[in-house]
């Protein structure tokens, strides 16, 4: 049997990690499949929670705002289908920035006794919400056949805006996976942060009606807040002409995943040496 060398250093180049990191792959499989499975072990419905979750949260969110708040008379197309993109990102972003923030906590056995790029955990918990968010779409396009609506071309774009919504929750998760190891207050936090951000994006309601408040500076405030972006362009691609392309949200979203990208995996590998000392 041949035995392979390896050497482990305190710093190592970009290039370096990223080969360690592909040398890891198929633990990085491996954690995808034990969370996957542990997320859906000894539940009665099992894998059925995938589209329970959004279907309720899609009728309860078009009722709320829809037939509460009036909402639907600015829409030529069902409110469901005007929801619809809006869950699915939330679901997605939510679901991923707790498991990216608890990614090294929770693992902390595996940390603490065997050597690996420590970076392979957070990586691998963006599985967890693709199941969902595949199921979402699938459930998606079962609502267009019941209310004979046709998605345009730019449904194509669908998997690309769904790639952006991770990259942007990825900076900001694997900060808090960081910070959590040190101070378990994110762990606390990072809920309520979810809970909050809720209500100030646009998952029951459109971008054009915060801006049809007539507060510009609200309006800056919140295109901002790059789950705003992830749900206007998700809208666009999904609903075809009713919906359109929002630049003003669209950008800032795209400088936000690209700072918080780099700046995340540098933070994150300048303190994973020092994940044992903490745990």
């Amino acid at each position: 049997m041949d035995a392979k060398e390896r050497i482990i250093t305190a710093q190592k180049s970009t290039t370096d990690y990223i080969k360690e990191i592909w040398d890891y792959k198929e633990l990085f499989w491996i954690l995808a499949k034990r969370d996957l499975l542990v997320k859906y072990k000894q539940t009665i419905l099992g894998i059925g929670w995938s589209v329970i979750r959004p279907l309720i949260t899609m009728i309860v969110m078009a009722f709320a705002f829809g037939k509460i708040g009036k909402l639907d008379t600015n829409t030529a197309i069902p409110f469901t289908l005007v929801v619809a993109p809006g869950v699915i990102v939330w679901l997605f972003f939510s679901q991923s920035l707790m498991a990216l923030s608890q990614s090294i906590v929770l693992n902390s056995n595996l940390v603490t006794k065997v050597y690996f790029p420590r970076l392979i955990i957070p990586l691998s918990t963006i599985f967890l919400g693709l199941v969902d968010v595949l199921i979402s779409i699938i459930l998606f396009f079962i609502i267009c056949i019941y209310y004979q609506f046709i998605p345009d071309w730019k449904i194509i774009l669908v998997p690309v805006f769904i790639v952006m919504t991770f990259l942007s929750t990825f900076g900001i998760g694997l900060i808090s996976a960081v910070l959590n190891v040190k101070f378990r207050d994110i762990g606390q936090l990072i809920p309520f942060v979810i809970q909050f951000g809720y209500f100030v994006s646009p998952v029951g309601y459109l971008t054009a009606s915060v801006k049809a408040t007539g507060n510009p500076w609200f309006y800056k405030l919140f295109v901002l807040n790059p789950v705003t972006g992830c749900i206007d362009a998700l809208r666009w691609c999904m609903l075809g002409d009713f919906a359109k392309f929002n630049w003003e949200s669209f950008i800032p979203v795209i400088v936000f995943l690209v700072v918080t990208f780099f700046i995340s995996i540098k933070f994150f590998r300048k303190h994973e040496n020092s994940f044992v000392d903490h745990i």
